[in-house]
């Protein structure tokens, strides 16, 4: 079957969870010690199951609203401008991927980006590993693209091809049929324009012997 672009967005969103979850959960507990749970059940609004592992169970959805709400307090120490950019973005694409209908699908340039930005939050957080995972999917989506373009200038310029061949196969219609010598020398041209002629001479005629018939009743 092949990977849609909803797959390799899932695809992202599981490396980025794998990747933030040691940078956040580090970071989270630095700050409040332990006092970690209490204020994670408060964030989340939830029950933590495992107070000596308050952040394993914690979904992407929860890392990104727990880093974006945190921000302040805990994440900005570490993080700059540019990666909370980045936390808002991701928001953005988990939500889009989790709620994604026919008429809103990822296109291959949305696909990209949502690749791209997980890939540079992962790097800003030190998970190398994660970051290389994805940019071989940002490389593989790439070589896809390029194939694609090139596959269609390929068909068109067939298209052309034979467009071309066809409208050179078109023989002009006196090279396939032998017209009449009348046809060839203009002769035809000539008698048609004489009877015409004819006609419109007789056709006057008749015109005026119709008028002395109406205007006298007797014809002179």
């Amino acid at each position: 079957m092949a990977v849609t672009n909803h797959d390799r967005v899932d695809l992202a969103l599981k490396a980025l969870h794998r990747g933030l979850l040691p940078f956040v959960a580090r970071e989270y507990i630095n700050h409040h010690r332990s006092r970690t749970p209490l204020m994670l059940e408060q964030a989340l609004n939830r029950r933590i199951t495992d107070p000596k592992r308050p952040l394993d169970d914690v979904d992407i959805a929860s890392l990104l609203r727990i880093m974006w709400d945190s921000w302040h307090d805990i994440f900005r120490k570490t993080l700059g401008q540019s990666e909370r950019t980045l936390v808002s973005e991701l928001r953005d694409v988990r939500n889009r991927w989790a709620h994604e209908t026919k008429q809103n699908r990822f296109s291959g340039d949305d696909t990209y980006r949502a690749l791209d930005s997980a890939q540079r939050l992962l790097t800003a957080v030190g998970s190398a590993d994660e970051a290389e995972a994805l940019e071989k999917l940002k490389n593989d989506l790439l070589r896809l693209r390029f194939d694609e373009q090139r596959r269609s200038s390929q068909r068109r310029a067939a298209a052309s091809i034979v467009f071309s061949v066809a409208a050179e196969a078109i023989r002009p219609w006196r090279e396939v049929v032998t017209p009449h010598p009348d046809v060839s020398t203009g002769r035809f041209q000539q008698a048609e324009f004489a009877a015409t002629c004819g006609r419109c001479t007789k056709a006057k005629a008749a015109t005026s012997t119709a008028i002395r018939w109406s205007s006298s009743g007797v014809l002179t």
